[in-house]
């Protein structure tokens, strides 16, 4: 618990002092954000914003983590193969960015292309969880061992919950605000599981997050990009697959799934029916759409990943404790 804070007030240091310079530099170097054609009328303000602060956060959690892992003479294994994965997942968000600003429109990697790298690098836990045995999955009472079928469960998952994250960052403060909240319940189950090298990466990862919004709070003066988002939604769930409380991620990342779910829906409706379920998604557009002031849609979403954050912290120690 200890080190676990030492890592997290590191890492909220490390992460607001390498932001003055980084914005000071993609401002000079006008990397600015391209805004979606469907938003540019709502989000017009936003255009030329400073993009790509995934780096920096990627760098603070990383330093930040390293030094307290040492400290804590928890540098094992399994803790920098989640380092790793955040690093080329940040490197895929880069490509995807630096294609954009190079190309000054709002198209990076093509989606087959970021989506072959996606897998690859979900890859690297999954198969150490392969030959370290740990293929199970449990939630409450139900369990199974998914053996040599593991590393698809395991690659739909990171690659999943990397494309959520992805798309929750449409506002400003949205993705940074319910990854804190998401990444700190990570946090406590860790902890409750003993797992300290674990706990030290995901309290890191939120204190980044926390870091970055006093840059990214409405008005953002830099945004994360796909750099931040891709890189904070796979570590997030490599994360829960490392720590073992994979189909926790469930509660713990609602807002993500519920993002991912509109789109989804949406696109299967317009295909099939020809008409829209949302005004447009993810949702977070839809209620901007409504009236909705972007400051309100953030506080309820992140109000809501909160809750459910927690709640799947006093279910998971309530049943580690008192279950079967």
């Amino acid at each position: 618990m200890i080190m676990t804070s030492v890592g997290i007030l590191i890492t909220l240091v490390l992460t607001l002092l390498f932001g003055i310079p980084y914005i000071a530099l993609m401002k000079k170097k006008m990397y600015g954000q391209y805004i979606r054609e469907e938003v540019s009328s709502m989000h017009a303000g936003k255009a030329k914003t400073p993009t790509t602060g995934g780096v920096f956060m990627i760098i603070s959690i990383v330093v930040a983590s390293l030094i307290t892992l040492f400290m804590a003479q928890e540098a094992t294994t399994r803790a920098f193969i989640i380092l790793m994965t955040l690093c080329f997942y940040g490197f895929t968000g880069f490509q995807d960015d630096f294609m954009k600003i190079k190309g000054h429109k709002n198209e990076g990697l093509s989606a087959k292309g970021k989506l072959l790298l996606q897998i690859a690098v979900s890859m690297l836990p999954a198969f150490y969880l392969i030959f370290s045995s740990q293929t199970e999955i449990s939630f409450l009472n139900f369990s199974m061992d998914l053996g040599w079928f593991y590393p698809i469960f395991a690659g739909f998952m990171i690659v999943g919950s990397s494309n959520a994250v992805n798309l929750t960052d449409g506002l400003d403060g949205l993705a940074a605000s319910c990854s804190v909240f998401a990444f700190f319940a990570c946090v406590a189950i860790c902890l409750i599981n003993q797992q300290i090298d674990i706990a030290i990466i995901a309290g890191a990862a939120a204190a980044s997050c926390l870091g970055f919004l006093y840059y990214n709070k409405k008005p953002a003066r830099i945004f994360m990009g796909d750099t931040g988002s891709l890189a904070l939604g796979g570590l997030l769930a490599v994360i829960a697959i490392m720590g073992k409380f994979e189909l926790w991620l469930i509660p713990i990342g609602a807002i993500f799934i519920c993002e991912t779910v509109s789109v989804m829906i949406q696109v299967t409706s317009f295909k099939l029916f020809g008409k829209r379920v949302f005004k447009m998604t993810p949702i977070h557009h839809h209620f901007e759409l409504l009236g909705w002031s972007e400051i309100k849609i953030v506080a309820t979403f992140v109000a809501i990943n909160a809750i459910t954050g927690a709640l799947a912290v006093f279910g998971y120690y309530l049943f580690k404790h008192f279950g079967a």
